[in-house]
Formats: C-alpha cells, structure tokens, sequence
C-alpha cells in the first residue's frame, strides 16, 4: 500500500487514549530537579506515577493555601478536648 492508497476522510484528530473525567491534557515546564524528586520519590514506593504524585502534592498545598487543613484540625482538637474534659 502506498501514500496514496491511505483514505483519512474519516479519521478523527486527537489523542489515541481519552483523557479521563476531570482530567486535561497540558505541557508544563517543571525544573529539572523538581522532577527528578517526584520521579524519585515513586521509584523508592516502588512505583506508581509520578504525574499522580504531582497532582497530589498541588492538592495538598491548594488544601492547606485554603485554610481546610487548619480548619480540620482545630475540629478535632476541640473534640478530642470535649472528650477529655466529659471523662474527667
């Protein structure tokens, strides 16, 4: 088969594998060393992604920017307290 023997009328342009539901396809530019440790980081549990422990690491800092982390503590401490002062 030859160049033009090849019909694209009906192809479809995209990635061959869909992004998943929430997830977008970007292209980032990380430092070099920034991306060595998450790599790193996986390779020592190991395995994983790495991709995957760079989105968790954003939500933990988007988390902890936000005030929740606090929030959640400052709960438990009150109610561990509350605990504490009905045993006494």
């Amino acid at each position: 088969m030859n160049k033009e023997e090849y019909d694209f009328k009906n192809a479809e342009q995209g990635p061959v594998i869909k992004s998943l539901p929430g997830k977008t396809r970007i292209t980032i530019r990380i430092d070099t060393d920034i991306l060595n440790w998450f790599r790193k980081q996986v390779h020592e549990k190991g395995g994983g992604n790495y991709q995957t422990l760079i989105n968790e690491a954003l939500h933990e800092y988007i988390d902890n920017l936000d005030g929740r982390i606090e929030k959640t503590v400052r709960k438990v401490i009150r109610e561990e307290l509350k605990g504490i002062k009905l045993m006494s």
